[in-house]
């Protein structure tokens, strides 16, 4: 196995075993804690709002498992995720503030290319974003955004921010949105704009396509197939591109033998070889799932570092 380090990103999102919902500071003292232990990123989710339909497929047997669709509270709480990453940003020095995902159909591709750009350049081009069109059909409901539409959107979305972010004035004419000679700034860190991740539960022809066009990180929903990432290594071929170049996002889940305790992290961390094997360059971890007390975040941080710095050392 190669010597080469992945990339760890703690999950900061859904950890409400282990902070308050109301206490949003600890979250960024946890931040802090995972920089200095040597991790990569801290990644945050979000929604705005969850309807009576969140939690359709029933809720998770233990509290500290990920929220999916359909498996959650309608009142679980999903603090605003820029607001909370700009905080981490000013707060931190090399960690990545990672929002994934972020649900770009939700809002005008205007207003959300400007807290992006704004962002990346309170975190000097740290900042990594997943735009997704995400699952929950009440939540666009409520904002009265078409559900069946937000693909349509978060295409426009992505090639929006492109000219936004590089063009000063900017003009795009999409089939939903448009605008004409506007002048965004700041702009992002980098003329190209923030990191891009994408993905989604399966890797279908749209997909392949914004990836391929737009993106620097692929970040699956579950374990894509063999012949997935067979197809988006095909397709970034035949685009002139290496998937060597793509972030390849994994991660590790834990396994809980009762509703009330946390999973022990060494079983966890044996699904890390194989996902190197397979490509995947960066693993996510969920600390919730693994201690129940904050001052533990350091140490485990730490120690998810030297186990998996020693799984690619052999």
């Amino acid at each position: 196995m190669s010597g080469r380090r992945p990339r760890l990103i703690l999950v900061l999102s859904e950890n409400w075993t282990l902070v308050s919902p109301r206490d949003l500071r600890a979250l960024v003292r946890i931040a802090r804690d995972a920089e200095d232990a040597g991790v990569d990123g801290v990644m945050v989710s979000e929604h705005v709002v969850l309807g009576p339909s969140a939690g359709s497929n029933g809720r998770p047997a233990n509290p500290r498992e990920y929220a999916l669709p359909g498996n959650q509270d309608p009142a679980t709480p999903w603090p605003s995720s820029t607001v909370l990453l700009a905080a981490i940003a000013a707060a931190t020095e090399s960690i990545r503030p990672i929002a994934a995902a972020i649900i770009a159909p939700l809002r005008h591709p205007l207003l959300l290319a400007k807290d992006l750009a704004t962002l990346d350049l309170l975190s000097e081009g740290r900042l990594v974003v997943q735009p997704t069109v995400s699952w929950h059909r009440d939540e666009f409901d409520a904002l009265g955004v078409p559900f069946d539409a937000r693909g349509d959107l978060l295409d426009e979305h992505l090639a929006a921010w492109q000219v936004l972010w590089r063009d000063t004035p900017a003009t795009f004419e999409g089939a939903r949105y448009r605008f004409s000679e506007v002048s965004l700034e700041p702009k992002p860190f980098r003329p190209e704009g923030p990191t891009i991740w994408l993905g989604g539960s399966t890797l279908h022809a749209r997909l392949l396509r914004r990836i391929v066009r737009y993106a620097d990180g692929f970040h699956p929903l579950g374990t894509p197939t063999d012949d997935e990432l067979a197809a988006l290594r095909e397709a970034m071929e035949r685009a002139g591109r290496d998937i060597a170049d793509l972030e390849m996002v994994g991660g590790i889940r834990g396994t809980f033998t009762d509703p009330d305790g946390v999973a022990d992290l060494a079983p966890a961390l044996e699904s890390v070889p194989a996902q190197l094997q397979r490509g995947f360059t960066s693993i996510c971890f969920k600390p919730s799932q693994f201690v129940d007390d904050i001052r533990q975040i350091g140490p485990l941080c730490r120690e998810v570092v030297e186990r998996v710095r020693a799984m690619t050392a052999r």
